[in-house]
């Protein structure tokens, strides 16, 4: 197996391009386990770990550009302000250790349902930039970027720059339910984010489905339900069964499988539960701040 370790985005690029099937590695934390228990063995590593332009972060315009290679220790530490949602997700993976080395564009590329970074990205309406050599950059919204169980959107000769985040302009929550407290693969996470500016809610679900997923239905439900009696305005306190209805729709909007994990029907319950948490914790700090 070869190992190929460019020193800038520009080489970087050229070695994808060069060999395809090359696998990226960037914390290491999901292909070393791969690669540990011989589930995968591509014709080369390509490590992106000593790529500066990866390891940046920037806030422009209400967005914030998180380069592929933030670990998420820096998430924590440097964005919990601007990306609650994600920062909050980021204090749930693995160790201290791993959260030093892993990071959300690594978590994109596994696109593994269970993965961490992905229901607050999609609450949030992220976009994933990706980039090769010869077409240039592209930019895909985080729900299209999904393509299966462990798929994505990037074609071979791709590399994934960034992630843009619109700064949090109301409340956000992440929830996750797993066989432990800490350390631990979700058998089932869901995250909110309150858009107030625009009077919209957006949703995340991980580990319920083959693909982490909105809930497009439970997000025009609450959002309409809130418009309808003034809350947004009033910053009223949210009816309990408004909340229990959302986390109902939740729930719908899952499609999960039984596995040595939890069953589907697990799943779907905590999904409601979470919801109907979640959303009531996100409305209580949007009254909070009134």
């Amino acid at each position: 197996m070869d190992f190929l370790q460019p020193t800038s985005w520009t080489d970087a690029l050229a070695a994808r391009a060069e060999r395809p099937d090359a696998v990226a590695i960037a914390g290491g934390t999901d292909v070393m386990v791969d690669l540990n228990f011989d589930r995968r063995r591509p014709g080369a590593l390509l490590d992106l770990g000593r790529v500066p332009e990866l390891r940046e972060w920037a806030a422009e315009d209400g967005w914030v550009r998180l380069g592929a290679g933030v670990p998420y220790s820096r998430i924590i530490e440097e964005l919990a302000i601007q990306l609650p949602g994600l920062a909050m997700a980021s204090r749930t993976v693995g160790s201290p250790q791993i959260r030093i080395r892993a990071t959300v564009g690594g978590n994109l590329g596994s696109a593994s349902p269970a993965g961490d970074a992905h229901p607050p990205l999609l609450a949030a309406g992220a976009v994933v930039e990706v980039q090769s050599a010869a077409r240039g950059a592209r930019r895909i919204p985080a729900e299209e970027f999904y393509t299966g169980v462990k798929r994505n959107a990037l074609a071979p000769d791709e590399l994934i720059a960034a992630v843009l985040v619109p700064t949090a302009a109301g409340p956000q929550q992440f929830c996750k339910v797993g066989t432990r407290n800490a350390m631990v693969i979700a058998v089932s996470a869901f995250a909110c984010a309150l858009h107030p500016d625009r009077k919209t809610v957006g949703t995340g679900i991980g580990s319920a489905a083959p693909t982490p997923r909105r809930a497009p239905d439970a997000e025009d439900f609450l959002a309409g339900e809130l418009q309808a009696a003034g809350l947004w305005d009033s910053r009223g306190r949210l009816p309990e069964e408004l909340a229990r209805a959302f986390g109902e729709r939740v729930a719908a909007a899952a499609s999960p499988i039984d596995d040595v994990r939890g069953s589907a029907a697990y799943r779907r319950h905590s999904l409601s539960v979470m919801a109907r948490r979640a959303v009531t914790w996100a409305w209580n700090d949007l009254r909070e701040a009134a």
